[in-house]
């Protein structure tokens, strides 16, 4: 379940609330008794975890091998006329 915020416009109290998304926002401050609640924009965080990830795996690591039939010297490279 997300952390919700909410800030009382009457006594400007900050209140972080664990609530499903289908839960009705609150009507009365805890602090105050009184209202409205206005919901907070707040910034999300979140923690990469295991491999393949661009810090992990590929972040100034060497560059693959490209040896491999594509870069082989059957094709035409334009220069020749």
């Amino acid at each position: 379940m997300p952390i919700y915020e909410y800030k009382c416009a009457a006594c400007g109290k900050v209140t972080e609330m664990l609530q499903k998304f289908s839960d009705p926002a609150p009507a009365k401050c805890e602090a105050c008794g009184s209202g409205p609640l206005n919901k907070l924009m707040s910034q999300t965080s979140f923690v990469l975890q295991g491999n393949g990830w661009y810090v992990t795996d590929f972040k100034g690591g060497k560059k693959p091998d490209s040896s491999g039939s594509s870069s082989s010297g059957s094709g035409s490279s334009g220069s020749d006329k």
